[in-house]
């Protein structure tokens, strides 16, 4: 007696488990796709910064490092605070003129230290980055443990940090930079989960689309700094 292929039907609850694995595949690449774009629009502002000495001197070295210093920080909390608020074609040219004012802030590592050095630690970063996100969409255990503490070393870091100014320690410098890299390495895998988390709450459209932008601004800021402290111990000064 012959028969034809068997055809595995698959129940609603299956389906409806598929489409929401598929979707959030979807959501987390959006996220991805938005921190990247950042991040090389970033790198390319800073690179052409760091080869003009025109722009170096009208920048670093006038008070108008201030404000490019500072731009950024009063740009994340103006994001964070009202991107609900915001359409979604407004967050967008929000983010991406966060992006370019960091890059303004940052030529200076290209200055500072050579081109190599600066390579190396990106893809050092790139590497400890992918796992540690990884770690966060894939584990089943709740991070949201870590919150309090993440937050209270992300403040303790910020103290130190204003501290050094005066004191100028290279020791103390060495140590703040390493607890930042670890600080920023669990913020990633938090962060992630958190992304991921938001995206079970439901929220489509334009909602979805803040939301995803909003994510990727996380990112981009735990990547950022993981690679900017990672370069404090790993990269090499120019002659």
């Amino acid at each position: 007696m012959a028969s034809g292929p068997v055809r595995r039907v698959m129940t609603p609850t299956q389906a409806e488990a598929a489409q929401v694995d598929v979707g959030l595949r979807s959501y987390m690449l959006r996220v991805y796709n938005y921190m990247s774009v950042a991040l090389a629009l970033t790198g390319a502002v800073a690179f052409f910064v760091s080869t003009s000495p025109a722009m170096l001197q009208a920048i670093f070295g006038t008070p108008l490092q201030w404000v490019v210093m500072l731009a950024p920080l009063g740009m994340v909390f103006f994001l964070s605070a009202r991107m609900h608020k915001m359409k979604v074609g407004t967050a967008q040219a929000w983010f991406w003129a966060f992006a370019a004012a960091m890059g303004l802030s940052l030529a200076s590592i290209f200055v500072i230290y050579t081109g190599t050095s600066v390579a190396r630690v990106f893809f050092i970063t790139a590497g400890a980055f992918a796992g540690l996100s990884l770690i966060g969409y894939t584990t089943k255990k709740d991070l949201s443990g870590m919150r309090t503490f993440l937050f209270m070393g992300v403040i303790g870091l910020v103290l130190a940090m204003i501290v050094n100014m005066f004191l100028g320690s290279s020791g103390l410098q060495l140590i703040i930079s390493v607890v930042g890299v670890l600080i920023f390495a669990g913020l990633t895998a938090y962060d992630t989960q958190q992304i991921k988390l938001a995206y079970y709450e439901g929220d489509s459209g334009e909602v979805g689309e803040k939301k995803a932008i909003m994510g990727a601004l996380k990112l981009y800021l735990d990547f950022l700094n993981m690679f900017i402290f990672l370069m404090h111990i790993l990269g090499v000064a120019r002659d």
